[in-house]
Formats: C-alpha cells, structure tokens, sequence
C-alpha cells in the first residue's frame, strides 16, 4: 500500500483524498509563470502578457508569451513555454488541417478542446508526466468572440476575463470589479492592460507589456506596437 509521499511519484494514481499531486505541482507551476490576461468584448478579444525578460542581456525577440494559432485565433501562455510550444504546434495543423477538409477556418471551441484531450491523455498514463502550462486562448469564429483556458488537468472553460500567472488572484480580482458587460475593444485593451500591471511587481514600460487583439470585424490577429501600448498606459 502506497503511504504519505509515495502518491507524488504515481501519476495515474488518486490520493486518498482524491488529488492528483504531479498535476497540482504542475498547476504551482503556472502560477509562477509571467502574468498574462485575457478579456472579451462584444467587437473582439485581447490578449496581453508581461514579457520581461529575465536577463538584460536575453534577446527579447525569443522571450514570447503570445503566439498564433491562425489569422483569427492567438494565445497567450503562463508556464514551461517549452511544453506549450508542442501545444502550439498541434494547434497550428489542427487549423490547417481544418481549413483544408472543411475549407473554413477552425473554430476556437473544436481547437481548445482537441489540446485539451491531448493534455488530460498526460494525466492517466504512466511514464510520462503532466503539461507544465496553461493558455488563454482568444479567437473570433462563426459564433463571435470566444476566450478560454485551458490547465494541466486537461480542463477548459470560457470567460469574459481571465489573469493567469504571477499573483493572478489579485488581478482577477480586480477583473472582476472592473469588467463590465458590453465594454467595447479599446476598453477591453484598458482592461487587460491594467490587470497585467496589477499582477506585476515591477514597473513596467509599454516595451515589456505586449497586446494583440483580434476584432469581430476583421478576424484577423494584430499584435500592438509599442508605440500604440503606450497609449494605453
């Protein structure tokens, strides 16, 4: 019979009091993850995340947060940007797989649920062990502006807003007292800007905050320059 810690060591195996310990590890995991913010709006989604480096001297254009899946759907990672790198990757010829059956682009329910099979499969068999990130996904499909996560118990779910990361409760928090239904896309930029301030310890500067939002109009991801994130702060 397996006693006290021997349950961290079994990844298929329940505790007694019914956890998965190599799963919340990995959920401690992400909570030390750069905050990053995801928040809907009627005309679009925003995604934005605190990218500053760990170093002076690391190439930022390697230090990302915030990546494509396809022209309408983007995320945002809080985690081992290794692990979501092979999410990423699945994700991307999920979408061109889709455009080239179904000749129509994904939709960010089909896309969201298919990682998060591929991310619960690493929660029951042995040998290998839990995906050591979570993701916002963001996207405009058929049905309109969709935001969801995803976690390493192969879980998703949507939201109107959502800080994931760094000090993530004091930032939803905030999200929840502030987050008003109907807000248009430049209040949700607002928004989702201000919640990575609040989840972050420093200072930032608009060089370190990143944005990209995806309108209901276009369906087409933009990434925000610097200069434009500058007129948000």
């Amino acid at each position: 019979m397996m006693r006290g810690n021997q349950y961290d060591a079994a990844i298929t195996m329940f505790s007694p009091e019914g956890r998965m310990y190599q799963v919340e590890y990995a959920l401690e995991l992400v909570k030390q993850g750069a905050p990053i913010v995801g928040v809907y709006s009627p005309e679009g989604t925003v995604l934005a995340a605190n990218e500053t480096p760990a170093s002076v001297l690391e190439d930022t254009n390697y230090h990302r947060k915030i990546f494509q899946f396809d022209e309408h759907i983007g995320t945002a990672i809080a985690g081992l940007s290794s692990d979501a790198r092979l999410l990423i990757d699945q994700g991307r010829v999920y979408c061109q797989s889709n455009k080239l059956l179904y000749d129509e682009p994904a939709d960010v329910d089909g896309l969201v649920g298919t990682l998060s099979d591929r991310i619960q499969q690493y929660t029951q068999h042995g040998g290998v062990r839990p995906y050591g990130v979570s993701m916002l996904v963001a996207g405009v499909d058929t049905v309109g502006p969709k935001l969801l996560t995803t976690d390493p118990f192969g879980t998703f779910r949507g939201y109107r807003a959502r800080a994931i990361g760094r000090n993530a409760e004091e930032a939803n928090k905030m999200l929840n007292d502030k987050y008003m239904e109907g807000l248009g896309l430049k209040d949700a930029v607002n928004l989702a800007i201000e919640a990575v301030k609040t989840a972050s310890e420093d200072n930032l500067s608009p060089a370190n905050v990143k944005v990209a939002v995806i309108p209901s109009d276009t369906k087409v991801m933009k990434r925000l320059t610097e200069e434009e994130v500058a007129g948000f702060m």
